[in-house]
């Protein structure tokens, strides 16, 4: 990529970055204000089992797969038709097949909100039962919201429109987090509602005037015969395939869970919660940015720039999710602990959970890349690619968790299995872009990025062994404590300025633009 690109593309990666954490640190309060106000059981069950419903939803109707589908068509039009009639006409399309299937599939779910409940919840209790359905009837509302906001959403950031559409969730979470506060005495669980259709149409009206400013409506059209429409939903069934394959294996992961000891479940979801947060962060801010530009190259058909934006994102993958998996991996116990060993958990149950995040840790970067390359094949409309590799690595996956299983690993053995899958996979899907641009990655830059990053965390090692002799290393034992909180401030900062100065020094690229760009 021209170095002028490349500044580009890192400081729209940085701003995405940077809200996306605030996003995921909002979303830490609000599960702390949620814990606080409603326990961690009763009614704080049915706020979240309720509202998992249409925020699972969402994955397929909005940001999710029918997002991956969308934005490399709009790309394309956006580049082969400089007046925007074909963009808006798409855009307006989408909205209108978003409606005609969401109104009358929340009204049916209004109406039948019972058998809705029984269906995706298992409580007993009488009182639990009827406080979740009339919850739903007010959540399930949000799936049209938010499918709303993915549309505008995905219009900016296809337009290079990136700070406004990162701000928007952030708007969300102090929405529900400031109807939580005021309204909680008030109405209960019910001020969840309140914050998140509030926060829906906030998101929306946010991004609206940066919206029609590139002359896009919001005003609904059902000509489903337009080529260009038809391609997006033609596109987006395999998409959804994909999708609901790790869905799945997701599932099948906590099922086997069940079948090995107490505390096997929640030391999988806890683990996978702060893994989440660096990969959430990094993987998908970095994606959020180069899949537009990689589908507006595929559309005028420069495979040779294509080829040097994968390299540029997974060469930023590096740089950003190694040190964050050493750091989280190394700093597992710590970070658990500070976060939530009180009460009923205990120094067991973080020491499981740290054991898991491990695992997982050591496969964040191919992961991030294995997600990244995979809208690489959707930008160039080739979907039965992801979808035979997802298949392959989610069935390879299930086997080694069931052999790892009952092995000494234990439940990490299936997180394990979840990183050994996931780099053959990314190793499948890497092997074949060469077949479709017609030009090579160049190894040897890529694996020498990869090589400064790994160089990069030895001294934070040393720093962090070095602190273990004067400290001890069993002061995470101590739990959510102040003594806690200054030991991990001190490991993760130095940690982090060491890692910071090693960048520096092996003139690291991600960070040698930011430095000269100031």
């Amino acid at each position: 990529m021209k170095e002028k690109s490349k500044r580009e593309t890192t400081l729209s990666a940085y701003i995405v970055m940077a809200c996306t954490l605030g996003s995921r640190l909002l979303g830490f309060v609000r599960i702390g204000i949620v814990s606080a106000y409603f326990g961690a059981s009763g009614m704080a069950d049915v706020l979240n089992a309720v509202f998992s419903i249409p925020n699972n939803l969402r994955k397929l109707m909005a940001e999710g797969a029918l997002s991956s589908a969308f934005i490399p068509e709009l790309s394309r039009n956006i580049v082969d038709d400089k007046s925007g009639l074909r963009a808006r006409s798409l855009s307006r399309n989408i909205i209108g097949f978003q409606l005609l299937i969401l109104l009358p599939l929340v009204v049916i779910s209004i109406v039948f909100a019972p058998q809705v409940i029984k269906i995706f919840t298992s409580f007993e209790a009488t009182e639990k039962i009827a406080q979740s359905e009339k919850l739903f009837v007010w959540l399930i509302n949000y799936i049209i919201l938010v499918s709303i906001s993915a549309v505008i959403m995905a219009v900016l950031n296809s337009h290079s429109k990136f700070l406004v559409p990162a701000l928007a969730p952030i708007l969300f979470s102090v929405s529900v987090i400031t109807s939580l506060i005021l309204f909680h005495e008030k109405y209960g669980i019910f001020a969840m509602a309140i914050g998140v259709l509030a926060g829906g149409v906030g998101q929306i009206l946010f991004q609206l005037p940066l919206y029609i400013k590139l002359h896009y409506s919001l005003r609904p059209q059902f000509n489903f015969k337009n080529e260009d429409f038809r391609r997006v939903l033609k596109q987006w069934f395999p998409v959804l395939a994909t999708s609901s394959i790790f869905a799945i294996n997701f599932q099948v992961a906590i099922l086997i869970a069940t079948s090995i000891s107490d505390g096997s479940v929640s030391a999988l979801t806890n683990a996978i919660v702060f893994w989440q947060l660096p990969s959430g962060i990094f993987s998908a801010s970095i994606t959020t940015v180069l899949f537009p530009k990689m589908s507006r190259q595929a559309g005028i058909k420069d495979y040779k720039a294509m080829n040097e934006t994968v390299e540029y994102g997974i060469k930023a993958l590096a740089i950003l999710l190694i040190p964050s998996a050493f750091l989280m991996g190394v700093l597992g116990k710590e970070i658990i602990s500070l976060a939530l060993q009180r009460g009923l958990f205990n120094a067991e149950n973080t020491y499981n959970a740290a054991t898991v995040l491990i695992a997982y840790c050591a496969g964040m970067f191919t992961v991030g890349v294995y997600n990244f390359i995979q809208r690489f094949y959707y930008s160039l409309r080739d979907f039965k690619t992801p979808f035979f590799a997802a298949f392959f690595t989610v069935v390879l996956d299930i086997i080694l968790s069931l052999i790892l299983k009952d092995t000494f690993l234990q439940v990490s053995g299936l997180a394990w299995a979840n990183t050994i899958s996931f780099t053959i996979g990314m190793m499948i899907l890497l092997s074949r872009i060469g077949n479709k641009t017609g030009y090579r990655l160049q190894w040897g830059k890529i694996l020498g990025t990869v090589l400064k990053s790994l160089l990069s965390v030895i001294p934070a090692a040393l720093f962090i062994y070095t602190m273990g002799l004067m400290t001890g290393r069993d002061w995470w034992m101590d739990g959510s404590s102040m003594k806690t909180f200054l030991l991990l401030l001190i490991n993760g900062g130095g940690s982090v300025l060491l890692i910071l100065l090693m960048f520096s020094l092996l003139k690291v690229e991600f960070i040698s633009i930011i430095k000269r760009k100031r």
